[in-house]
């Protein structure tokens, strides 16, 4: 039998697959709750994800039940579908020196804001929306909350004929294994026909910043996927319900 609630009485726990529903719940809830700081006339930089997609859903029902007029720029292929499915006017990437706002996930974020990103192999796109954005939110559950970044293993997209080259040099400071991404035994091949490896380094990326200044510096790295100073708010899914948190100082 469960155990009593204060009140003596006996409540089934749920089950996987009912918390998982919720969690999906709550993640919906996040993502709409991004929207928050969503406004008419604005440039958004449109992320990519489960998450963040139901702020893209959000967005195109604001546009046609409250008459908002937004643009977005599409951080990745997929991104870019669901966009144009849901009748959101765009713009490419090329050509945009600034945006208002951008809204993206992360597979991890941390104290400090930082972040890691690139599980959904959108890295280098996701980074030059953020970077060109006068402010972003992440779109993310709890799970993705951690003190030190790093358990998450850092995704890095390197030129597709210096791959193995790239590695080696990765390996030499990276303290677990750096493996290519594969889908069905093959290269996994990005947007922008890169390949992303995935380097274990652990929880002990203390210092986000020099550690992507190092591998940037790499012959054959296109993108690191660490974003840092670039996160201003997280939009949060958690058991307890969702939590916007802003980073003290941020632009937002």
């Amino acid at each position: 039998m469960n155990p009593p609630d204060a009140r003596g009485n006996h409540h089934p726990l749920p089950t996987p697959r009912s918390f998982m529903a919720g969690l999906e719940n709550l993640k919906e809830q996040a993502g709409i709750a991004a929207c928050s700081f969503v406004s008419d006339g604005m440039a958004l930089g449109l992320g990519t994800g489960s998450t963040v997609r139901y702020s893209i859903i959000e967005i195109a029902r604001m546009i046609k039940e409250e008459g908002i007029e937004v643009v977005g720029v599409p951080t990745s292929e997929d991104t870019r579908r669901l966009a144009e499915h849901l009748e959101i006017p765009l713009r490419t990437i090329e050509g945009t020196t600034s945006l208002d706002l951008t809204i993206d996930g992360a597979d991890e974020f941390d104290p400090q804001f930082d972040l890691i990103k690139g599980g959904g192999g959108a890295l280098t796109r996701e980074k030059v929306v953020a970077k060109v954005s006068k402010s972003m939110v992440v779109v993310a559950d709890e799970t993705k909350q951690v003190g030190t970044l790093g358990k998450f293993d850092l995704p890095i997209e390197v030129d597709s004929i210096l791959w193995e080259d790239v590695g080696d040099g990765i390996s030499s400071i990276c303290p677990g294994e750096v493996s290519l991404r594969r889908v069905d035994g093959e290269p996994y091949v990005t947007d922008n026909q890169g390949y992303i490896l995935d380097c274990s380094f652990g929880p002990t990326i203390s210092n986000p910043a020099t550690l992507e200044a190092e591998i940037s510096q790499i012959s054959g790295v296109v993108e690191v996927g660490l974003f840092v100073g670039i996160c201003d708010a997280v939009v949060m899914a958690s058991s307890e319900g969702v939590e916007t948190l802003v980073k003290p100082g941020g632009r937002l």
